[in-house]
């Protein structure tokens, strides 16, 4: 069962059940590790966007976004946009970044000088990349 026809617009999962939907070890160490590290609480949202429908889960930082987490079964989307001003940085740390992450970046088009990554999040380098590049975001939001 997808994710979209589970919960409608009028009713919003829990934490708890994301969890159970997502049955991944990676989520609650995201979560734990981005909420330390930024000090930004999870915001749930209920999105119509083509791209990815239904429940979502927004972290943001001085009122910047630094990702958007996606439910799927078994492991989690993060659309991380990256900014014109974080690019040339985000470019820069590719070569250290999984063979999914490069692949996505690189198959990305830069619209309006940024990039919208969607980023399947199935084990923990991967994890580890989308925290990194939330990191770049972070930068830039407080600057």
């Amino acid at each position: 069962m997808d994710w979209k026809s589970l919960y409608t617009d009028k009713e919003q999962p829990s934490l708890e059940q994301i969890s159970e939907y997502i049955n991944s070890p990676i989520w609650p160490e995201f979560h734990h590790r981005i909420q330390s590290a930024y000090h930004s609480a999870p915001r749930m949202e209920y999105s119509r966007c083509s791209m990815q429908a239904g429940w979502n889960i927004k972290y943001k930082k001085s009122g910047k976004s630094l990702c958007t987490l996606y439910p799927m079964q078994g492991y989690f989307i993060a659309l991380v946009v990256i900014g014109n001003s974080e690019l040339t940085e985000a470019e820069l740390m590719m070569p250290l970044c999984s063979d999914h992450v490069q692949t996505v970046f690189k198959d990305t088009k830069t619209g309006n000088g940024q990039k919208w990554l969607m980023l399947e999040v199935r084990d923990e380098q991967i994890m580890n990349d989308v925290l990194a590049l939330i990191n770049l975001r972070k930068r830039a939001a407080l600057h």
